[in-house]
């Protein structure tokens, strides 16, 4: 029967922005748990998370050899973005798994991805200049993935200006071809990895067709076929050494020898095409189902369920975000913390936490444990504020809104928290942590009714606590 998974994931959306996090680690007959350092969740997004996919995570480098551990990617595409901050080096990824530094593990892009391979080798040239190194000898493609193409990406930016000319405002997408990738796949149009490394006449007859289609729908779309078809036709003898049978290379991972299974997921729970802020979500499912549907593992190996949540709450793009501070505090979240986006640049928005989009996303998500990150980021605070409910005409709502504009109009009971005023990033025990932050830690469980298993408090893998 396989062995059981532990899953680390990013609660929401909500008011964050793009946690795009989730994990599993896997032990032979029991899921083993990420250690400080090596598996232990990074001190970016925070769980409840609005914007279209980034996040700063520290991941350590666990002991064993490639077959022993495996680093899996299952959902969304190259817009999402992890900063990845690795003996003071920072690395910037959105195709390729994190893991993929480590030298000691295998990388795997599961069939739930939709992969731009221009995007796939651009990123990994630049992080070879930054040290990356045999990182194709690493890495395995599910050849179920369906494939991202150029006039994707054209038709994203054509939808966005249609938006904005009709309704007078856009999604806030990233312009990277990710929804009109996943509505081929859905249209049942798509390509995918196999079917490039396949006939490739058929598969130009294919990718023509695909393309009319499109151009039919957007008059305006220029697409150099025969420029494009020449160039995925290199692309496929490149990327043929390491694409795999993907339902197949995970039953071997969880039926053979004992390894460390590490799942990461793009964007947050509050971006999940079923269960986020619709339609100001992204075009997969984020939460820990997409574990299931994005690699083909059977739900039974899924064990425990890490939440990964920021201190406050940060969004990118535009959507309702109750607990958003428009204000000093907004400002001075956004500079400490250094929010923008990865992937697009773009500010993120800021305000408080909200235990609302935490608690909501812990009921889709069922977690067994919290990272809590950026705590440092409030040590300059005279006092904090945490949203813990919703209230509608007065009363307290026991549920999070699915319509947006209901969403809008929802007023936000706070707790107000002392602050400790003092630095943290020095901290590596929980006893290191002043009174004050520790009773902000204690409140966010309490509320929440998950235990916190790890707390950021800065950027380097040594900076995260792990409590138990």
């Amino acid at each position: 029967m396989g062995q059981p998974l532990s899953w680390t994931r990013s609660p929401g959306q909500a008011p964050s922005p793009h946690p795009r996090s989730r994990a599993l680690s896997q032990h032979p007959r029991r899921a083993s748990e990420p250690t400080t350092g090596p598996n232990s969740p990074s001190p970016s997004m925070d769980g409840t998370s609005h914007s279209l996919g980034d996040r700063t995570i520290t991941p350590g480098s666990p002991e064993g050899t490639p077959e022993r551990l495996h680093l899996e990617l299952t959902g969304g595409g190259n817009n999402a973005g992890h900063t990845v901050v690795v003996d003071g080096k920072e690395y910037d990824f959105h195709l390729l798994p994190s893991g993929i530094i480590n030298t000691k593990a295998v990388s795997f892009i599961g069939n739930g991805v939709v992969v731009h391979l221009p995007g796939l080798f651009e990123e990994a040239e630049k992080n070879e200049k930054k040290g990356l190194k045999d990182w194709e000898k690493r890495l395995i493609l599910s050849d179920r993935a369906h494939l991202v193409f150029d006039f994707h990406q054209a038709v994203d930016g054509l939808q966005e200006v249609q938006r904005q000319a009709q309704e007078g405002k856009n999604i806030g997408t990233t312009r990277k071809g990710i929804g009109p990738a996943y509505s081929s796949k859905a249209a049942r149009t798509g390509l995918r990895v196999c079917d490039l490394l396949s006939d490739f006449d058929e598969f130009s007859t294919r990718f023509k067709n695909l393309a009319h289609q499109h151009q039919s729908m957007f008059p305006t779309l220029e697409i150099d076929v025969e420029g494009q078809l020449k160039r995925l036709k290199g692309f496929a003898e490149r990327i043929r050494p390491m694409v795999r049978d993907g339902v197949y290379f995970m039953y071997e991972a969880l039926h053979g020898a004992p390894k460390k299974i590490l799942v990461e997921g793009a964007n947050a729970a509050l971006l999940d095409i079923d269960f986020g802020t619709y339609p100001f979500v992204t075009s997969s499912n984020c939460t820990v189902g997409g574990v299931c549907t994005g690699l083909g593992i059977p739900p039974h190996n899924i064990g425990e369920v890490y939440g990964v949540v920021k201190a406050y709450t940060t969004r990118v793009g535009i959507g309702a975000f109750p607990t958003e501070q428009i204000n000093e505090i907004g400002d001075l979240l956004q500079s400490r913390g250094h929010e923008w986006g990865v992937t697009t640049g773009r500010k993120r928005r800021c305000g408080w936490l909200d235990l609302m989009t935490l608690r909501y996303a812990h009921m889709v998500n069922g977690f067994t444990a919290l990272a809590l990150t950026k705590l440092d980021i409030l040590d300059v605070l005279d006092e904090i504020k945490v949203g813990i409910a919703y209230k509608l005409s007065g009363k307290r709502i026991p549920y999070f809104p699915a319509n947006q504009e209901i969403l809008q109009k929802v007023e936000v009971e706070y707790e107000t928290l002392p602050g400790w005023k003092a630095d943290t990033t020095g901290a590596r025990k929980w006893e290191d942590l002043p009174a004050q932050a520790q009773s902000y830690i204690r409140f966010v469980e309490n509320h929440v009714g998950v235990a916190v298993k790890w707390v950021g408090v800065g950027k380097s893998r040594d900076s995260m606590i792990q409590l138990f």
